[in-house]
């Protein structure tokens, strides 16, 4: 197997404030072992968001599952989640604002069963669209 070193451009304080929301959370769960610790699941979950890496070379550069990849990055998401104002603050937020930024894309997925709702015609594929709102100096509301 080949290895290749690979940098996320991201801050020590974002990887730390990661850890420590999955930190806690196990305590708050009462998880007695994991194959990671948290400061690694961190850098994984900020490698698979970050530089898009996929499930399987993640497992292979963490030396763990693919199935465990996939469940350390979505318990990471859902944290992350929870964190985040719902619809009617952020439009709180953004009426004090001198403007707002709105922005979105499409990000391509493979059909499923019910394909109508998840097909775009100016992109001509399936997809999910992602839209945020942002403030002047481009941070997240």
């Amino acid at each position: 197997m080949l290895s290749y070193p690979a940098a996320i451009p991201l801050s020590n304080r974002t990887l730390n404030r990661l850890s420590d929301l999955i930190r806690g959370h196990r305590v708050h769960r009462g998880s007695r072992w994991r194959r990671l610790n948290p400061g690694r699941q961190a850098l994984l979950v900020l490698a698979h968001l970050r530089n898009g890496d996929t499930f399987s070379r993640l497992a292979a550069g963490f030396a763990i599952g693919t199935t465990t990849a996939w469940r350390y990055v979505r318990e990471a998401i859902n944290l992350l989640a929870a964190l985040a104002d719902d619809l009617n603050a952020c439009a709180t937020r953004a009426a004090r604002l001198a403007y707002a930024i709105l922005d979105g894309t499409l990000i391509p997925i493979d059909r499923v069963a019910d394909q109508k709702p998840y097909y775009s015609g100016k992109h001509k594929r399936h997809g999910v669209t992602v839209q945020v709102v942002a403030d002047p100096a481009g941070r997240l509301v």
